[in-house]
């Protein structure tokens, strides 16, 4: 009786033991990738930053305060900033408004709703690299289709900052809508009919319906689509190296391109573009978090 007593805490401590394996077996692989994609980087970024680390030599030495202080002083530092900041915010507006237009648009139940959806998303499964190359033929003012009427016109479409960022802006709706209108369509999906038949009851119009009740349970949607498209506007770049080059005289230099000429280009210098990298790190964590913070107080009131 006594051996049969002590023999199930034992078996019950083996199967736990066995399970807490198995758990961690199905965890091993994508701790490892976090861990050599993102820690391992993220370290070495840390230490670059604090550190005298040109392109070719290596490491030379401890360097804190000189590369930050170096990064806050490079000429191009402020107005890159400008630059991404405006970018983020054009691209934020005209993304998530069009999204929901969209997102609206195909969710009446017509006979066209399939087809407008399929091509409204098909943009989207084009990389951005790709994309930005299509784009870059479409305004080349040599071979594109509208090389004609611009040398006619005498307009280009990248030859001016303004119409470097539209033209570059446009790219971007063109890739991005698709995506943005079916995190919309998802949202408009969630909220139960239960809710517009009760305001139909009521008496409310379109418009008090859409202000009064999908505006505000779509606020979920807006938080996630809010954070993800602020992210990548911050950190944009394949589009602008494409396309422009940071040009014209420098008007469209993003941040992080900054930091790629910095690290590549001109200076060679890793631990200046380390210390770029760290303060661009801190702005997003920042930025995400008040972006959040203010989703949520507006959806608890």
């Amino acid at each position: 009786m006594s051996v049969t007593t002590s023999a199930a805490p034992d078996r019950n401590r083996r199967s736990r033991r066995r399970e807490a394996l198995r758990g961690w077996s199905y965890a091993a692989p994508t701790a490892l990738f976090v861990l050599f994609v993102f820690v391992v980087p993220l370290g070495l970024v840390l230490q670059m930053s604090g550190s005298d680390w040109p392109l070719l030599g290596g490491n030379q030495g401890w360097n804190f305060p000189e590369n930050f202080a170096d990064a806050a002083s490079h000429r191009l530092f402020w107005d890159s900033i400008w630059f991404t900041l405006k970018y983020t915010v054009i691209t934020t507006v005209l993304l998530l408004g069009l999204g929901l237009g969209l997102a609206l648009l195909v969710q009446e139940s017509t006979r066209w709703k399939s087809v407008l959806r399929t091509a409204f998303l098909v943009p989207s499964a084009l990389g951005l690299a790709s994309a930005s190359l299509l784009f870059y033929v479409l305004y080349s003012p040599y071979a594109g289709p509208f090389a004609d009427l611009m040398q006619a016109w005498g307009f280009t479409f990248l030859g001016t900052p303004d119409g470097a960022l539209w033209s570059t802006v446009f790219l971007i709706v063109w890739r991005f809508a698709g995506f943005y209108m079916l995190l919309m369509l998802v949202g408009l999906q969630g909220i139960p009919d239960d809710v517009y038949e009760a305001a139909r009851i009521d008496g409310a119009s379109r418009w008090q319906t859409f202000r009064d009740i999908t505006l505000p349970l779509l606020r979920p949607t807006f938080a996630l689509t809010t954070v993800l498209c602020v992210t990548g506007s911050l950190l944009a770049f394949e589009q602008f190296y494409i396309l422009t080059k940071g040009g014209p005289d420098n008007s469209t230099m993003t941040i992080v391109q900054l930091i790629y000429n910095v690290a590549f280009q001109g200076q060679n210098d890793l631990g200046v573009a380390g210390a770029l990298s760290v303060i661009v790190l801190l702005a997003l964590i920042v930025i995400n978090v008040v972006q959040l913070r203010v989703l949520r107080r507006g959806e608890e009131s």
